[in-house]
């Protein structure tokens, strides 16, 4: 079912306007009778639908039948004051938004959802009302329902539209990846990453293929994300923002970037394990990542085992070329990354 904000412009379709009126009057009808008709065939004009990039401030589509269920993933894009849901690689949910204005820029990078709070005040700045509040960090940046005049407006955090942060609230959960970037890649699938299948995971992929069954996941509803630096070749397992693992990882070919790239698993079988992944810049552009870039990482054997017992559909996995250092990485803070030395 289609859920669409009063006003709110259908997705654009291509055809051609009926401009033609069709005339329906029988040889020897009288002119008046010709001219009712011809009234009653006009067909109107078809009114064209606007692009998901022509939505005016307030506007959003919200197709969560698109993809019922798997990992989510939100991409706020600066450059466009736009926010992008997808499920399972596939988009649900496209709105405007109202970002950070001048000297009170909203952070760019991956975040994790923190905390949600459907009526919460802020303590920051006068008590302003942030409903729909989902924390990205403990000094103030959340997105939240707001006003939304058509630029960045905002002290840092995301604004967006009051149906659509309700929508979004109802589908999210602590852990849910937040992408903040001026550019990002649409997500799209990768297959068989290599550094999540650590030994334990390959085994038992392994005997999951010759029996036919799935792998085991875990069932914790918590969401495990995964940070890996190449600039210190450290590696964190993060889970409720708390860094339940450490150390440092190898890095083939390590004079080459691996990038700014987020994998959210997706899937797992007896053939292999499915990722979506989306690379993400605070230039104009952002490349799409491929397997090449985790199966060139390879954690140390406590840090794999810890991955290996809390994997499971959702489980996060970002790489960066900066330093996490503890500006860019703490577990309770939950800015995982920022993006390209921002």
């Amino acid at each position: 079912m289609t859920v669409v904000m009063l006003g709110v412009s259908r997705r654009s379709t291509l055809g051609l306007l009926l401009a033609a009126a069709v005339f329906a009057a029988a040889e020897g009808a009288s002119i008046s009778g010709a001219l009712a008709a011809r009234k009653r065939s006009a067909p109107k004009k078809a009114t064209a639908a606007k692009k998901p990039g022509e939505l005016k401030a307030g506007q959003f589509e919200w197709h969560p039948d698109r993809s019922p269920s798997g990992p989510l993933a939100i991409i706020v894009s600066l450059t466009k004051q736009r926010v992008y849901v997808y499920r399972n690689g596939i988009q649900i949910g496209v709105s405007t938004c109202s970002t950070g204005k001048k000297d009170y820029d909203t952070p760019t990078g991956v975040f994790t959802i923190l905390e949600k709070e459907k009526e919460h005040y802020s303590s920051l700045y006068d008590d302003a009302a942030m409903p729909m509040m989902q924390r990205l960090t403990w000094d103030g940046i959340a997105l939240h329902a707001g006003k939304l005049p058509g630029y960045p407006a905002s002290h840092g955090c995301v604004r967006l539209p009051k149906a659509f942060a309700e929508k979004l609230y109802d589908v999210t959960q602590s852990g849910t990846p937040v992408i903040i970037a001026d550019a990002a890649s649409q997500p799209s699938s990768v297959y068989d990453p290599g550094l999540l299948l650590g030994a334990e995971a390959k085994d038992e992929l392994g005997k999951a293929s010759k029996k036919k069954k799935k792998p085991t996941f875990s069932k914790s509803d918590a969401v495990t994300s995964i940070l890996v630096s190449s600039a210190d070749k450290s590696i964190y397992v993060i889970q409720n923002g708390d860094i339940v693992a450490e150390g440092k990882a190898e890095i083939a070919d390590p004079g080459k970037k691996l990038g700014s790239n987020v994998f959210i698993l997706e899937k797992g079988d007896e053939d292999g394990f499915t990722w979506q992944a989306t690379g993400y810049s605070s230039g104009k552009t952002a490349a799409k990542p491929s397997a090449s870039v985790v199966e060139r990482v390879k954690p140390p054997a406590d840090v794999q085992a810890a991955i290996d017992e809390r994997m499971k559909p959702g489980m996060v996995f970002i790489t960066t070329d900066q330093p996490a250092t503890p500006e860019t990485r703490s577990g309770k803070d939950f800015t995982v990354m920022d993006s390209e030395g921002k």
